[in-house]
């Protein structure tokens, strides 16, 4: 049997079930790293592959992280779930997934805590240290996420460049953040009418450019204009929201049997920008298949899992964003990195645990290895600690948290900064089950929180930028 193929049965087994797949493999013959090795090339024996078929068929997914395992005889197929119909994909796990930050956690994290505006701002002080060069200023956004942080530089370019014409192209899979984001961009059209905005799900060596790698996914891109009509917020916003179905329809992923990570059925671009200013913007607006990077600011927040290898986050993500800069351009990467209280809360947890493996040194060194030649007229600064290194907070009321307050915490702050620490250290959902049961992460949670009067994060940045002609 083809590795692909069982490789492609227990990611789907996990999806319906809300197994990790590392979880998946000790339950499964007592082997937490089977996937990694099977994507790796190796290879297993028959008595193994069936005792994976026999897990899967004797084991039902009754809610996302736990599972029945029935006694053997197996029970007859008629007693399965029937399937669904022909074209009812709405419970297929291929499309229908979560991703991996999960949306109850990050929205009560946003809502909480105050990376993006923090994020936002250290975005924006680059804006004073790029060179646009006509026809536009180019920006190009890693990770849209639901634009908390695009919108806000925005802004911060209208301020400083009020009377540039913006090329803004922005990537995200995730089609839940691109409704989100789009719910922003009326405004933004509504103050600086010469903006052309891209949205598209390609992966970093492809959304720069706008260009697919493969001619098999050339054939099926999907390439959308908007042109808004009308002078008022408003009316924008009614034809943005316009475009629900469309997303529906085309901004759809799977998961990649080989990575486990998620990716596009069919590269999509969109394009929105405002009639009344197309004949400005006609040599900006991008045409398929003739699209330059060259971007003077490229933002790359948290573009990557902690726990992946240097090499990973080096080679297919930090790699590919610096060959789109042009001359003068800047790309400042943003991630966390730990030593903070929030770490804290996670080692009472798990003690020994510790996502922060790589720091800006390691990363950027991995990244000129990377580009080799490519990488002569770049220059990859990490800057002091000073510099690179700063906090963000969990917003709580004044008085909330203090030595006096005792015992007295609110159940709803624990809950908000227990959630606020493993969704940064990005702890697996299986993880979570095994400590939830009991109480204890509350109170670790409340003795760190009384310890240093609040709760904050650590993020850190670098820049990689290009030399000027």
């Amino acid at each position: 049997m083809q590795a692909e193929e069982i490789l492609q049965e227990i990611s789907d087994y996990c999806r319906r079930a809300g197994l990790a797949e590392s979880t998946f493999g000790r339950r499964a013959v007592n082997d937490g790293k089977l996937v990694t090795r099977l994507r790796d090339g190796g290879r297993i024996t028959t008595v193994t592959l069936d005792r994976i078929r026999s897990f899967m068929h004797d084991s039902v997914p009754v809610q996302r992280g736990a599972v029945i395992e029935r006694p053997m005889p197996p029970r007859p197929i008629s007693s399965m779930p029937p399937a669904p119909p022909p074209g009812d994909e709405g419970d297929d796990p291929q499309r229908n997934f979560r991703f991996f930050d999960n949306r109850q956690k990050y929205l009560l994290f946003v809502n909480t805590c105050g990376e993006k505006s923090v994020i936002a701002n250290r975005v924006g002080m680059e804006l004073g240290n790029i060179h646009p060069r006509p026809p536009a200023l180019r920006i190009f956004d890693a990770g849209v996420g639901d634009a908390t942080v695009l919108s806000r530089v925005m802004r911060a370019m209208h301020e400083r460049y009020s009377t540039l014409p913006f090329y803004i192209v922005g990537k995200e899979i995730s089609l839940e953040d691109v409704r989100l984001a789009l719910d922003k961009m009326a405004d933004r059209f509504f103050e600086h009418p010469s903006t052309v905005l891209v949205l598209t799900n390609m992966y970093y060596s492809e959304a720069p450019w706008l260009t697919t790698h493969s001619r098999e996914a050339a054939s099926s891109m999907v390439w959308h204009e908007l042109a808004l009509t009308g002078n008022s917020a408003f009316s924008f916003e009614s034809q943005i929201s316009a475009l629900q179905p469309f997303l529906a329809e085309n901004w759809k992923a799977r998961v990649s049997p080989k990575s486990g990570n998620p990716v596009y059925e069919r590269p999509v671009v969109l394009v929105i920008y405002r009639q009344d200013h197309k004949f400005l913007l006609d040599n900006i607006i991008p045409k398929r298949g003739a699209t330059d990077a060259n971007y003077d600011l490229v933002m790359a927040s948290q573009p990557y899992r902690l726990r992946s290898s240097v090499e990973f986050k080096a080679k297919k993500v930090i790699a590919p964003l610096a060959r789109a800069l042009g001359p003068g351009g800047r790309m400042i990467g943003i991630h966390s990195r730990g030593g903070d209280p929030g770490q804290e809360i996670i080692q009472k947890v798990w003690p020994g645990d510790n996502p922060y493996t790589q720091d800006r040194h390691a990363i950027l060194k991995t990244v000129k290895n990377e580009l080799g030649t490519a990488g002569r007229d770049l220059n990859f600064n990490a800057y002091a600690d000073n510099r690179s290194i700063f906090r963000y907070d969990m917003h709580t009321l004044p008085t909330e948290i203090s030595a006096e307050s005792g015992s007295s915490i609110g159940t709803s702050t624990l809950f908000a900064a227990w959630n606020a620490a493993i969704y940064v250290a990005q702890v697996e959902d299986d993880r979570l089950s095994m400590v939830v049961t009991d109480g204890r992460y509350l109170q670790a949670t409340r003795e760190v929180l009384q310890k240093h009067g609040g709760l904050w994060f650590n993020d850190e940045s670098y820049v990689i930028s290009r030399k000027r002609d």
